[in-house]
């Protein structure tokens, strides 16, 4: 094994354990600087610090060195969507479908309906706020137990599904009420938002599948179909600025959803290739107003930084959020053909991220960009606009189908597709 695929291995089973590389050092009695060393690929570990390093990761010695070891995979999802959408039908399918993949499955059940079918129902709150922050503070224990259940599990890949995720409950708050619970719980929407890796929504079967809609199956279901649609539409517009979220809807048969939903999630964890097919057009600039109206479109501050490598494929680091809390992540792109990409991503601490930024490719200046992400018919469309061009941004479409058709958005004029022109990618943009 070579010192890079070492440091690979050490930062990502570190990462795994939420621990900061001065959090590591400090248990072994380092600096932070020779932790840094090995997880860059500058440095091996000295034979007596091999075997505390792999005890301070809860990890045999001979699976830290082994070539063919696999780093514990965990991955944690939302399946949302409007009242009688499928979400209970979906647990089934996903149960079947990766436990016989290798995947142990955690399912963290829905912590509404807990609370109604245990007595504690909204009615009886005297304020709509202090129910809310009681069920969001619920809901954030559960995922931490069995967050830290799927750490020290004796498993190499754990997904996590939670049945409903943070932000369903901001569809039943008004906008102050949802920042006083904010406050109240010492946390913020980025932060909630982005916690989970993938987002998956399945919409109400009264948008269009009406004839299906029914609260009997369900004792903490009460919306009317009409009221249904407005919830939909509301947990949509909550999710919106996830940058993986997916919804699905009811144009095709019942089952050939569940078929589709698995698809969406099998493409997400990797399932056998991570690929990205993606699609762009420039656009005239949009009125940042009206889209800052829309209750289904997020705004988001982008900055990334591209990193030099020596074999081809294109790796940067990004710090994305709003109003001063942010999230990083490091992502790896190599082209397959076409418009697919394999994609790899990964979340990193603001530590690490910032350690990253002395390895920033010299030819790349830092992108700086405002992304608003629009929710419609099913699909998330993201929008960037730079602070260098004011007459035209770029509209991104992720599809999962490669003849998947596009339908634009009202208010956005395309200029042309540029899809696959690298004057338009991001590095170009960096290289200017």
């Amino acid at each position: 094994m070579d010192k890079r695929t070492l440091g690979r291995r050490i930062a990502l089973r570190r990462q795994m354990l939420r621990m900061s590389r001065e959090d590591l050092a400090a248990r072994m009695g380092l600096d932070a600087g020779m932790v840094a060393d090995w997880e860059e690929g500058q440095a091996w570990p000295e034979v007596s610090q091999l075997s505390a390093l792999a005890s301070e990761m809860n990890i045999s010695l001979d699976t830290l060195l082994r070539e063919d070891a696999q780093v514990k995979q965990i991955a944690k999802i939302v399946i949302t969507g409007g009242p009688c959408a499928g979400k209970t039908t979906a647990m089934s399918w996903i149960q079947n479908n990766f436990t016989g993949r290798g995947w142990t499955v955690f399912f963290i059940d829905e912590t509404a309906t807990q609370l109604m079918t245990g007595g504690a129902l909204l009615t009886l709150a005297a304020h709509n706020r202090e129910y809310q922050r009681a069920l969001l503070s619920l809901q954030l224990e559960k995922e931490r137990a069995f967050t830290a259940l799927a750490r020290d599990a004796m498993t190499d890949r754990v997904l996590i599904v939670c049945d409903r995720g943070a932000l369903d409950n901001r569809a039943y708050m008004t906008e102050a009420e949802f920042q006083w619970v904010l406050g109240a719980l010492g946390t913020d929407e980025v932060t909630l938002r982005d916690d989970y890796d993938a987002v998956f929504h399945l919409v109400t079967a009264a948008k269009g599948a009406e004839r299906f809609y029914t609260t009997a199956n369900n004792a903490a279901r009460y919306e009317t179909p009409e009221e249904a649609v407005r919830v939909d539409n509301r947990i949509i517009a909550a999710w919106t600025g996830h940058p993986h979220l997916r919804v699905i809807g009811n144009e095709t048969a019942f089952d050939t959803k569940m078929v589709r939903l698995m698809t969406e999630i099998s493409a997400f964890l990797g399932e056998p290739m991570p690929l990205e097919i993606e699609r762009k057009f420039l656009i005239e600039m949009p009125d940042v107003r009206a889209l800052e109206a829309l209750p289904n479109c997020q705004r988001v501050e982008i900055s990334q930084t591209y990193l030099h490598t020596d074999d081809g494929s294109e790796v940067r680091i990004r710090q994305r959020g709003d109003a001063g809390h942010f999230i990083y992540y490091r992502t790896t792109k190599r082209p397959v053909e076409g418009a697919r990409r394999v994609e790899i991503e990964q979340r990193l601490t603001r530590d690490e991220y910032l350690s990253l930024l002395v390895q920033a490719d010299p030819a790349c200046r830092p992108v700086r960009k405002t992304r608003y992400y629009l929710t419609e018919i099913g699909v998330t469309y993201e929008i960037d606009i730079y602070p260098d061009h004011s007459d035209w941004a770029i509209l991104e479409v992720e599809l999962s189908d490669e003849n998947q058709e596009i339908v634009i958005p009202e208010g956005l004029k395309v200029i042309r597709e540029v899809t696959g022109e690298k004057e338009f990618s991001n590095r170009a943009m960096a290289m200017q």
